[in-house]
């Protein structure tokens, strides 16, 4: 680059024959001495060396040259500034370039170098040629640089020394030398030329913001060094990091076409910090909706916490996405489970408070609370240290009491519990390594539209996906797939569960889930759960088997189709309830819908069932549930039956069944079949009035035979001399200690068989 061509600016000052009335005695402003008027100068028309020059008698201790023309200093531009003089009698002086630096209000910038290296003259009639480069960059070769803060300067020479000595002067020449530093045809420029200083202490803001500006579609090189950045900086040119740069925690820095996680790292040095800084980025309202990590693996020796990466985002709902690449975590302290425990009130009428919390300080957001009468996967979602509550991320089934409650705060890999909301921020096709060591996503307290899609989530110690509030509503997990860590343990020793939700409308698609205590424990409603695999058997001979899924709310508005339910039940509990008597003002168990699934255990004691309902009160029953159309199938040993009610703490209330069907389902391996209407075949060898079937097994939940649908004689009904009688009976439901027996009353003693079609439940 030259910008006597490129920028139309005549940067040589005219030679001294022109006259010296453009040459100042002092700094070169404007008003100060000239040297047409000075008594120890004189222009030599014809030096044998130089040809017209200007000779001056020395006779101060630094004699001043300067040209006072105003030369521009521009970011990015080099000059050199250089004279040819010789000594021609008298006493032997010095000899330095030397200039006067001013900013845009004509004033004078200070604390600047601006003088260059002074070379002695020695012998007289000897040419020396002394000359010093000067521009905005601190750069090797540099001798004056100016930095920003200079707008031009007045250049020249300074005489020093022993005076009485005559010295002649050539000329001084002022050039464009900054192709010796950038060559004209890179497309970049460098922040050092625009005054970064790299020293890491130095606030090389401006620098970066005027080379991003001066790029013109180009990029910015940041060289070797530490360039300190404080204030928010966005950076709209590709960027290339040689140094790296340091911020305060506060400092958003937006590499607008460079937003990837490898240019963070090497920005930062650090690929931990830079994945923080680039997460912060994201979540500060830049251009880009997506981070990529460029299939790199980044590995974490602690837990990344948004709050503490961002601490000016309290909340965020635009859509972005984190995305392509590995989330490792690094054995370490940092991972270590925080656990305490501290005396607590509990109180029904306030359902999502823990109030009278002892050590309250000492327990963190986040942390899963268990104890008597807490259900499962509750969550702080919020502390008041000063009022000693803990705000609840569900109620307790327990009851008023005070009581000693366990406290555990699992480590995660990515953690927004103290952010107020996160919505429609999407991982897609991330690797949440936890190396055995950490658990996977914390989700903020309030949100929605999180989604998690072609994620792998390999070996969480504890959990996968948690939600400790609402920021799980509309959560979409797609295609993933979840290994636990408890894979080689029995099922009865798992503790490791895969997601849970507190919120409604989640959706879990085509997954895959390997051996975990639960892969999903879900309360709220308005599920869609279809095209899963989870599996938690293991090698055990009449192994136990546990539940995969746990629905946690009793009208749950739910749908599970076309799974692969493998060696794991459905449980269906209302554990979550501060209230968990059926009260008449709330719905009690149903909306849930089984269809098209595929339902396989092996190896498993016989009373395991796929399909459990646990009430936590007295008084519920079942208004509505659907398994159509599914295919149940034992291997390796019969089970006794598809379903049960787990009467642990209450049963239910059969008397109230109601919109069960119970059809079109396949069974194999299964001794008792389950359907509702459920068809029973009664065969009466004597005679008799009366006909009373067995108690009936096969109704789901064995629940009382409540009605009947239709019976259908299936051979001639024979009086006891032989003689057939074409009657229809009087039905009688809810016979026996059991109410599962059903009475056909006849108008006189007759023997035959029938087939009849039992309901558990009167449709309403």
């Amino acid at each position: 680059m030259n910008i006597a061509i490129t920028n139309g600016i005549l940067l040589m000052p005219p030679a001294f024959r022109a006259g010296l009335g453009a040459w100042s005695r002092s700094d070169g402003r404007s008003g100060s001495p000239t040297w047409d008027q000075a008594a120890n100068a004189s222009l030599v028309p014809a030096d044998q060396d130089f040809g017209p020059c200007l000779e001056i008698a020395k006779q101060q201790t630094t004699t001043s040259l300067r040209f006072m023309g105003e030369t521009p200093m521009i970011p990015g531009v080099y000059l050199r500034v250089s004279a040819r003089v010789k000594a021609v009698a008298g006493a032997l002086a010095g000899v330095r370039i030397a200039g006067w630096a001013g900013n845009a209000s004509r004033g004078a910038v200070t604390g600047l170098v601006t003088t260059g290296p002074t070379v002695a003259l020695r012998t007289y009639g000897e040419v020396v040629e002394v000359s010093a480069i000067v521009g905005v960059g601190r750069r090797a070769g540099v001798d004056m640089p100016w930095g920003t803060a200079a707008a031009y300067g007045h250049f020249g020479l300074d005489l020093v020394g022993a005076n009485g000595g005559a010295v002649r002067i050539e000329s001084i020449r002022i050039e464009d030398i900054t192709a010796a530093f950038v060559p004209s045809l890179l497309d970049w420029v460098d922040v050092r030329d625009f005054g970064a200083v790299g020293d890491g202490v130095t606030n090389d803001r401006a620098a970066f913001v005027a080379a991003d500006r001066a790029s013109r579609g180009g990029a910015v090189l940041v060289p070797e060094g530490v360039f300190f950045i404080s204030g928010d900086l966005s950076i709209e040119s590709r960027i290339r990091f040689q140094g790296r740069i340091v911020t305060p925690a506060a400092t958003r820095v937006s590499l607008m076409r460079s937003f990837d996680f490898p240019t963070y790292a090497d920005a930062f040095g650090d690929e931990t910090l830079g994945l923080q800084k680039a997460i912060q980025a994201l979540l500060g309202y830049t251009d880009h909706i997506s981070l990529d990590l460029c299939g790199r693996r980044v590995d974490l020796g602690a837990p990344l916490i948004v709050t503490e990466l961002a601490p000016t985002t309290d909340g965020f709902s635009n859509r972005r996405v984190i995305q392509n690449g590995s989330i490792q975590a690094k054995p370490g302290p940092a991972w270590e489970v925080g656990r305490t425990a501290s005396p607590a009130s509990y109180n029904p009428a306030q359902p999502l408070l823990l109030s009278a919390v002892t050590n309250v300080a000492a327990i963190e957001v986040g942390s899963r609370i268990t104890g008597n009468g807490v259900g499962r996967e509750v969550y702080v979602t919020a502390r008041d240290v000063a009022k000693k509550t803990l705000t609840l991320s569900q109620p307790f089934y327990g009851g008023a009491g005070t009581r000693t409650y366990a406290f555990e705060r699992y480590r995660y890999l990515i953690d927004f519990s103290g952010m107020r909301e996160v919505s429609r921020l999407n991982f897609a096709k991330i690797d949440f390594n936890s190396g055995r060591v950490a658990s996977g996503v914390m989700l903020a307290p309030k949100g929605e539209m999180i989604q998690f899609s072609d994620c792998y989530f390999t070996r969480p110690v504890n959990r996968g996906i948690t939600s400790i509030g609402r920021g799980c509503q509309d959560l979409l997990v797609d295609n993933c797939q979840f290994l636990s860590d408890d894979m080689d343990l029995p099922a009865q020793q798992r503790t490791t569960i895969a997601i849970n939700t507190n919120a409604n409308d989640i959706k879990i698609r085509n997954n895959r889930f390997v051996r975990f205590a639960h892969f999903l424990v879900a309360n709220g409603g308005g599920h869609i759960i279809s095209g899963n695999h989870w599996f938690q058997g293991d090698g055990s001979g009449e192994g136990l088997r546990y539940a995969g899924l746990v629905l946690t709310q009793p009208n749950v508005q739910t749908t599970v189709t076309g799974n692969y339910i493998d060696n794991a039940s459905i449980e269906w509990t209302n554990e979550h309830s501060a209230l968990p008597n059926f009260t008449g003002s709330e719905f009690s168990f149903g909306g849930l819908t089984l269809t098209g699934n595929t339902f396989l255990c092996s190896n498993t004691a016989p009373w395991f069932t796929w399909i459990t309902v646990k009430p936590y009160g007295t008084g519920h029953f079942i208004q509505g549930l659907n398994v159509v159309g599914n295919v149940f199938k034992a291997l390796f040993g019969n089970i006794t039956r598809i379903d049960r009610v787990d009467t642990s703490i209450a049963d239910l209330n059969y008397a109230n069944m109601r919109n069960l069907q119970f059809e079109a389902n396949t069974f194999n391996g299964v001794n008792t079949y389950v359907a509702n209407p459920l068809m029973v075949q009664h065969t009466q060898n004597t005679a008799a009035a009366t006909w009373t079937t067995p108690a009936l097994a096969g109704l789901p939940s064995q629940g009382w035979a409540k009605s009947v649908q239709s019976v259908v004689t299936e051979t001639p009904l024979l009086t006891a001399a032989g003689v057939r009688s074409d009657a229809s009976p009087t039905v009688t439901p809810e016979i026996g200690s059991s109410r599962r027996q059903i009475r056909l009353s006849w108008a006189q003693p007759l023997r035959g068989r029938v087939c009849i079609y039992a309901l558990m439940d009167r449709p309403n």
